[in-house]
Parts: structure tokens; C-alpha cells; sequence
């Protein structure tokens, strides 16, 4: 395995950044290029990238979403972030990824768990993401509870409510 670090995404990471998104979702499912530099701009304390050292820091996962006050995900956050705020007690998930090469190797575990160790930090109390059905047993292996189907409309897909307990 080659040596993996975790860093904050950077603006010069963009085309990595969909590299990595472009095969791991649908066309429609995946995030735009545009909003993925918006995401930059304004969520980067909440846009965690895994590198690879080997690669001369290539990016080849990541993990990004904005605080929220609402409990689940709204289809908004897809397309538009705004800036973090302090007050929100809520951590979104708006996209989980890693390279096919790369997988099943802890990347996407490590991910998780360096936002969940920002969070705690910044005293948000959950984490909300929606899944397909197919990956909610990937979620719930790492402490995330089905909380049913989700209003979200995404790509016309059926999505699931996920949520990890910061406080636990």
C-alpha cells in the first residue's frame, strides 16, 4: 500500500477532485465541476482530501459537506454550499469517494473518521448523510443508523437517511 496522508482540499486539486468524482457517481448524481470549486472556496475546513504520497500528492479520495442546522439532507446542498457556520449542530456528508484502485484499503474509513474527529472538535453533535440502500450496511458497519427513506429527489434515486451520534 502505498503511503496515504489526509489534507485539506486546495484549489490547485480540482481536476484530482473529479477525477475522483466522475466514476464513483452517476452523471447524475455526481457533482459539477463548479460546484466542487464552490465547495472549495467556502467549505475547505470541511473538505478533506486523501493523498497519495507515492503519486506526488495525487488526490485520490475525499470526503466533503457543509454544517447545517437541519437533520437531514436537503437536494440544495448539492448544488450550492455556503460558508460553515459555528452554530450548526449539524455535519452533512454530500459526497464520499475513493478511486477504484484504492478501495478496500481503510481510505474511506480514515475519511470518516477525520470528520468526525473535526466535528467533535467544533462541537456539532451528528453527522448526516443519504446512501442507496445498496451501501446502507457499509454505513451501519461504521456506526451510522438507517433513519428510512429520504425526501431527497437526487438523480431520481430512492436515498436513505443516515445518521452517526457525535456524542457517543
Amino acid at each position: 500500500m502505498t503511503k496515504i496522508i489526509l489534507d485539506f482540499a486546495k484549489p490547485n486539486d480540482i481536476d484530482d477532485i473529479m477525477t475522483v468524482e466522475t466514476p464513483c457517481f452517476t452523471a447524475a448524481e455526481a457533482s459539477s465541476r463548479a460546484s466542487m470549486i464552490q465547495r472549495i472556496e467556502l467549505i475547505s475546513d470541511t473538505f478533506i482530501v486523501a493523498r497519495d504520497l507515492d503519486q506526488n500528492g495525487r488526490v485520490v479520495g475525499m470526503i466533503v459537506g457543509p454544517t447545517s442546522s437541519n437533520h437531514y439532507i436537503t437536494d440544495d446542498l448539492f448544488v450550492h454550499s455556503e460558508k460553515n457556520k459555528s452554530t450548526d449542530k449539524v455535519q452533512t456528508i454530500i459526497t464520499l469517494a475513493v478511486l477504484a484502485d484504492y478501495r478496500k484499503h481503510g481510505i474511506a474509513q480514515k475519511l470518516l473518521e477525520k470528520m468526525a474527529e473535526i466535528d467533535r472538535e467544533n462541537g456539532r453533535e451528528i453527522i448526516s448523510l443519504t446512501c442507496l440502500e445498496s451501501l446502507i450496511p457499509y454505513y451501519e458497519k461504521h456506526g451510522f443508523v438507517n433513519e428510512g427513506r429520504s425526501e431527497s429527489k437526487l438523480a431520481g434515486e430512492t436515498w436513505y437517511n443516515m445518521i452517526f451520534d457525535l456524542k457517543k
